[in-house]
């Protein structure tokens, strides 16, 4: 199958193409003025597999360093009218769901696959978990050009990190441990459940036989060897009051891509004069990748016990919301998003992907902040695809 950036439309005449192509590319040129509007936002009615009334699991927390602020668990805010909310799936975790679609065999075209080698273990960039920021990337031989892309982005330039990381303009992404450089996100999706009630489920182990009554093993002389026992199998062991789902009136994915946030990208000369259209040429590849990334097919599983699909009585409704607060109906089907993206990733010029290397001394110098060896620095060259 042929990259999404490159799939031939079959049977229809290269002029034809071209003119459809063009066509494609402008369809959303008002959205790219100062005047546009603010934001495609998406909502869509969820439910269990199992039926509206089926038990789901929502994502567990670990406790606060405060714990009579949040002593862990399922993250539920219960307001004064006795209404509640549910976090069922967070924005970070959808995030981390949604870009690996980027290196699927219809969609790799639209962006350079960037593997890093660690070890014999090759890893997309696209499954780091915190895109060009990540560790992964930043001790390899990627890390001055990234570096150097990312203050780029700090003079307002966000051209040269597009080139390497164009979805961590689309997901956002923070440069934390080296230039500070904060990009937000652009497309921002969350899952949540409305009015649960809570459940609990508890459970009993049974082991296999009765070793210590057999005499196949001794009587535990000490709480030791009897938790030892337990942890081994050996014995009786009782989970009682453990997390056991949650029952919702209503769940509902909530999704926004932030047109106003995109008009902020920018493609800076020399005296950080806007180059025009270059900047085009970016907004255009940006919104291409936001648009298939918010339209793409959700997977039904988030974990063990949440399986969710869309409610057919309900579908799901998209939102174009202006500035001056009017909204909007709007429709936009997930091929005509792959269809804009494909024309602007032409226009664009998408770069070629790269294989690195992960390299150890560049992360022990990372650690400890003391320059490597001449030998140890020394790293094998990028292997462009």
């Amino acid at each position: 199958m042929s990259p999404a950036g490159n799939t031939p439309l079959l049977g229809i005449p290269p002029f034809f193409l071209e003119t459809l192509m063009s066509n494609a590319l402008t369809k959303f040129d008002s959205w790219l003025d100062d005047s546009g509007p603010a934001a495609l936002v998406i909502r869509e009615p969820l439910v269990p597999v199992e039926g509206k009334d089926g038990v789901l699991f929502p994502a567990t927390f670990a406790a606060a360093e405060d714990k009579t602020k949040f002593a862990g668990g399922y993250n539920i805010d219960t307001f004064s009218d006795g209404t509640n909310i549910c976090l069922v799936d967070s924005v970070g975790s959808q995030a981390n769901r949604i870009e690996p679609i980027f290196a699927k065999p219809e969609y790799a075209g639209l962006v350079p696959q960037i593997v890093i080698m660690a070890g014999s273990k090759a890893i997309s960039l696209l499954e780091a978990g915190h895109r060009a920021g990540d560790a992964i990337v930043r001790c390899s031989t990627l890390k001055n050009q990234l570096q150097a892309a990312f203050k780029a982005v700090q003079n307002g330039d966000a051209e040269p990190l597009a080139q390497i990381a164009p979805t961590s303009l689309v997901f956002g992404v923070w440069d934390s441990r080296d230039t500070q450089a904060k990009l937000p996100r652009l497309v921002a999706s969350t899952i949540r459940a409305f009015n649960v009630k809570r459940l609990l489920r508890s459970a009993q182990f049974v082991p296999a036989t009765e070793y210590v009554e057999r005499e196949l093993l001794d009587e535990p002389a000490d709480k030791k060897t009897s938790d030892a026992y337990a942890e081994r199998g050996f014995v009786h062991v009782p989970a009682s009051g453990s997390h056991g789902g949650v029952i919702a009136e209503k769940v509902r994915r909530d999704a926004t891509l932030s047109i106003a946030a995109l008009r902020l990208l920018a493609v800076r000369e020399a005296g950080s004069v806007m180059a025009m259209d270059r900047t085009r040429d970016l907004r255009r590849y940006i919104l291409g990748l936001a648009l298939v990334a918010l339209t793409a097919p959700q997977s039904s599983y988030l974990r063990q016990g949440c399986n969710l699909v869309p409610d057919t009585d309900s579908p799901r409704e998209f939102t174009l919301v202006h500035a001056d607060g009017r909204r909007e109906k709007f429709d936009l089907r997930h091929p005509d998003a792959i269809t804009y993206a494909q024309a602007a990733a032409k226009a664009f010029k998408v770069a070629d992907g790269l294989t690195v290397e992960f390299n150890k001394s560049m992360a022990k110098q990372d650690i400890t902040g003391e320059p490597p060896t001449e030998s140890e620095a020394s790293t094998k060259k990028p292997k462009r695809k």
